[in-house]
């Protein structure tokens, strides 16, 4: 049996609890607490800049699979400074312009 890389990341789990989190407090507004009218979906735009800023930071991943290695939740991409090739997100901020999947470099685990 393959194993697959499932994408585990810092940055996937807090843009993940952030977003359920805009999506509650956006539904309590629809079943009538006012505030979370407003308030749900600015969460949820937070959600999603926070993790495209630790995605960036490199607690992301590049597009892909990863090595089993390096797939821990822990593994910082030591790559994201220069960008992932083929990753929209990086494309935004304006990395990895040009580059081919090929071009980059393996994550590096932090130590600890």
């Amino acid at each position: 049996m393959v194993a697959t890389d499932e994408g585990h990341t810092l940055a996937g789990w807090v843009g993940c609890a952030a977003a359920a989190v805009g999506a509650a407090t956006a539904g309590l507004g629809i079943i009538g607490w006012r505030p979370g009218l407003w308030l749900g979906p600015a969460v949820l735009a937070l959600a999603a800049l926070l993790a495209w800023a630790l995605h960036l930071a490199g607690w992301g991943k590049p597009p892909g699979p990863r090595p089993a290695g390096q797939r821990p939740v822990g593994v910082r991409d030591m790559t994201a400074r220069e960008g992932h090739a083929d990753c929209v997100g990086c494309r935004l901020a304006g990395r990895g312009q040009g580059r081919r999947r090929s071009g980059v470099a393996a994550p590096v685990p932090v130590k600890r």
